[in-house]
């Protein structure tokens, strides 16, 4: 298990190197991205991570983490709306009405996919 990162600037660089290793035409969740570092209840703070990286260098593929139930919740965030969708589709995941289709195929867990 991971341990737990000492500040939360500590913590959004954690979730973002568990974002960063997210392969293309995959997604995770908010929180399976919480659970792998230890704070099973930490989803929202893995949303406000997100929302906070979209000019970071190297860039976090933010489009990839999706709710729970594949929806694109974070779509609001990008700009326009539409451009998760257009970003996660240019990566062969088909999206119908915000929710990814054959969510099981594209999905990606952390814990597993990294030992954590």
């Amino acid at each position: 298990m991971a341990t737990r990162p000492a500040s939360s600037s500590d913590l959004y660089n954690a979730i973002y190197d568990i974002v960063r290793a997210i392969p293309h035409g995959r997604v995770t969740s908010y929180g399976a991205i919480a659970a792998a570092l230890g704070a099973k209840s930490g989803a929202r703070v893995v949303g406000y991570a997100m929302n906070d990286c979209h000019n970071l260098t190297p860039a976090v593929p933010a489009h990839r983490v999706v709710n729970r139930n594949g929806m694109l919740t974070g779509r609001h965030h990008f700009h326009p709306p539409e451009r998760m969708q257009q970003q996660l589709e240019q990566e062969g995941i088909r999206v119908v009405d915000d929710v990814i289709v054959d969510l099981d195929k594209h999905f990606w867990d952390p814990a597993t996919e990294l030992m954590l």
